[in-house]
This record gives structure tokens, sequence and C-alpha cells, in this order.
């Protein structure tokens, strides 16, 4: 790859629902990488509060505007999507101790099914490090304050979900 070419990163997950943690996580992959591809995996063993399409809505909602980053969904192992799409890393988010062993696990697995694609770490603020889609989806199911958690369009969403 030349100096002159585009680096393209994958930042995959199931985003249900987006946080102001991802949004971090993508503003940082741009200082970094040209294109940003945010990729919604499509997980059948995994119950998500929002339908696939409603995180995709929402994610266009958010980060639709910012330049260098695009709205993708796939089916397939994440390493074979990054191909597909001409990205040099897979970027993934490490909130605290407790998400490093997995991590590292996929990390490994990507490494030996393509050895070309990288994955990178990137840590969220510290505002952020302690913030999970799980946790935001246990506050809004008690009506809790979600402002800081998540943009207005989630918040909304959330709302809507999780009326008691």
């Amino acid at each position: 790859m030349t100096s002159s070419e585009k680096k393209c990163v994958v930042y995959p997950g199931s985003f249900d629902p987006l946080t102001y943690g991802h949004v971090d996580l993508v503003e940082r992959a741009l200082e970094v990488f040209d294109e940003v591809i945010v990729a919604v995996a499509r997980n059948f063993d995994k119950r998500s509060l929002f339908t696939f399409e409603e995180r995709v809505e929402m994610l266009g909602e958010v980060l639709g505007e910012m330049e260098g980053v695009t709205i993708d969904d796939f089916d397939c192992l994440t390493v074979e999507y990054a191909k597909q799409k001409g990205a040099v890393a897979i970027v993934r988010g490490l909130r605290a101790v407790a998400d490093f062993e997995y991590e590292l696990q996929m990390a490994l697995t990507n490494r030996k099914l393509s050895p070309e694609i990288e994955t990178i770490f990137l840590m969220p603020s510290e505002s952020y490090s302690f913030l999970s889609s799980t946790l935001v989806k246990e506050i809004a199911s008690y009506g809790g304050d979600l402002s800081s958690f998540v943009p207005p369009p989630v918040e909304r969403r959330l709302r809507e979900k999780c009326k008691r």
C-alpha cells in the first residue's frame, strides 16, 4: 500500500444500542484511519432489544453525517468481511480488564484465519470506560436518565421500547 492509498478499518459490533462509548471509538478511529466502516453484525444467536434494521437506522441517524464513516452490515466472519471491504484492520474497544480476555481470544483467532488483517484495540475516554449497551438497557428499563450515555435519537427509541 502506498502512502496515497486510503486506509480503511472495520468497527464491527451489535450496537444494541449505540452508546456514546461507541461514538467515541469511531471518532478515535478516524484520527488514525481515513475510513471507518461501522458494521452491524447479524448475530442470530444473540437476543437483541432492537431489530437489526433499527440498529442500522440508529447508526445512520447518529453517525451518517460524519465524514469518513460508512454504515454497513454483514453476516459472515468479521475477517472475511474486512477483506471484502479492503480494510487493513478491525478496530475493537477495550473498556476494562474484563473485556481483554474475550477480545484477545477473538483477535488471535482472526489473526489465524487472516494474518493480513490486524486487530487494533482502542480505549474509550475515561468517561465512557464503564459504559456498556447492557448497562444502558437496564437503566432504560427502569426509566433512568440516559442523556449522558446515548445520543438523543437512541434515547428516544430506548424510551419507546422500554415503556412500562
